[in-house]
C-alpha cells in the first residue's frame, strides 16, 4: 500500500502499556502484597481487612477493573498522542481512509458518518463488552462505538498464511464495517433476530453480519484505490486472502476440527472472499445486501 503520506486519524486510542487496563484491579493488587502479609500474625489481620473492605465497598466484586493508571499524553491541541510505531502509525492512517469513505458515502445519502475510536490495547482490555483479551482477535463493541486491536495480530495474520499490508488493512476495515452497520441500525436487528431464534438459525444471522462487514471493507478498498490511489499491484489478492484465511471452514481444519457449516459464525473462506471482492468490484453499498441474498440458504 501506498500508505505513507495518508492522513493520519485523531480518532486512535493507544492503550498499550497502560497499568491496570482491563487486568484483574482489586484483586491483583490484593495478591501482590499477600504473601508480605502473610508472613505474620498481625498482617492476616490486615489481609483479612483489605479483603473486607473491597467487598464491603467495591460492589462485594475482587475483581472489578482497577482504572487505568496510565492516560495517553494530550498533545498541545488536546488530542490524544499520535502513536510513533511504524505499524501503529499505519493503522492511524487506514483508519483514516475509512473515515474519507464512508464519510463521502454517507452524505451522498444524505446522512452524516460519525467514525469510531480505535483502541490499541496490549493482552487484555476492557470494554462496554465486557473484559475481552486479545485470544479473541479483533472486534468492534457496538456498546461504545470502539474497534479494539492488538497489534500480535498480525502475527497471527501470517501464521495463517494471509501476510501483507493490505491484509492487515482489510481486517481494521471490516471493523470498521461493523461500526457502519451499528450507526445503520442492522447490528441491533440482527441481535434481536438471534435472541429470538435457535442456534442454526442465529448462526446464519451471524455469517449474514460478517460478511456483509467483509463486504462493506471491499467498498472502503475500492474508494481508497479510485480517489487516493493507495493501493499497489497485489494488494487486492491479499485482502481476498486474508479475508478467505479466517473463513470458519478453513480455522476449523487448522484446528483440527471436522468443519461444521451449521457452527459457522462469520462465513466460510470462499464466502468471505466472495463478498470482499463484491464490494471492492462494485464500490456500492447496495450490492452488500447479504441478507437478502442468503435469506434462502
Amino acid at each position: 500500500m501506498r500508505w505513507q503520506k495518508g492522513r493520519r486519524s485523531e480518532n486512535v486510542e493507544d492503550r498499550r502499556g497502560e497499568s491496570g487496563g482491563g487486568g484483574l484491579g482489586g484483586l491483583g493488587n490484593l495478591l501482590a502484597i499477600a504473601p508480605f502479609l502473610l508472613r505474620s500474625k498481625k498482617g492476616w489481620l490486615i489481609l483479612a481487612a483489605i479483603a473486607a473492605f473491597y467487598f464491603f465497598f467495591g460492589n462485594g466484586n475482587l475483581f472489578q477493573s482497577a482504572p487505568p493508571q496510565t492516560q495517553v499524553p494530550d498533545t498541545a491541541g488536546g488530542q490524544p498522542a499520535q502513536p510513533s510505531d511504524v505499524v501503529a502509525d499505519f493503522v492511524s492512517v487506514v483508519l483514516a481512509d475509512t473515515e474519507d469513505t464512508w464519510t463521502q458515502v454517507f452524505a451522498t445519502a444524505g446522512a452524516q458518518y460519525t467514525p469510531p475510536k480505535l483502541v490499541l490495547y496490549d493482552d487484555m482490555i476492557r470494554s462496554a463488552c465486557g473484559l475481552n483479551s486479545a485470544a479473541v482477535g479483533p472486534f468492534y463493541c457496538p456498546g461504545d462505538g470502539k474497534v479494539y486491536l492488538d497489534l500480535g495480530f498480525l502475527n497471527e495474520l501470517k501464521r495463517l498464511g494471509a501476510p501483507g499490508d493490505f491484509a492487515f488493512a482489510y481486517v481494521i476495515a471490516h471493523e470498521v464495517g461493523h461500526h457502519v452497520q451499528n450507526l445503520l441500525g442492522t447490528s441491533q436487528k440482527v441481535q434481536q433476530a438471534r435472541m429470538q431464534s435457535d442456534k442454526a438459525t442465529a448462526n446464519r444471522l451471524s455469517v449474514m453480519l460478517e460478511l456483509q462487514a467483509d463486504c462493506f471493507a471491499g467498498v472502503w478498498a475500492f474508494y481508497a484505490h479510485r480517489d487516493r490511489q493507495l493501493l499497489e499491484p497485489g494488494d487486492i489478492e491479499e485482502g481476498i486472502n486474508a479475508a478467505a484465511a479466517v473463513g470458519d471452514d478453513r480455522l476449523q481444519r487448522k484446528s483440527g476440527r471436522a468443519v461444521s457449516p451449521d457452527s459457522f459464525t462469520h462465513g466460510s473462506a470462499q464466502q468471505r472472499a466472495y463478498w470482499f471482492r463484491r464490494g471492492f468490484e462494485s464500490g456500492d453499498v447496495n450490492q452488500c445486501n447479504t441478507f437478502a441474498a442468503l435469506s434462502g440458504q
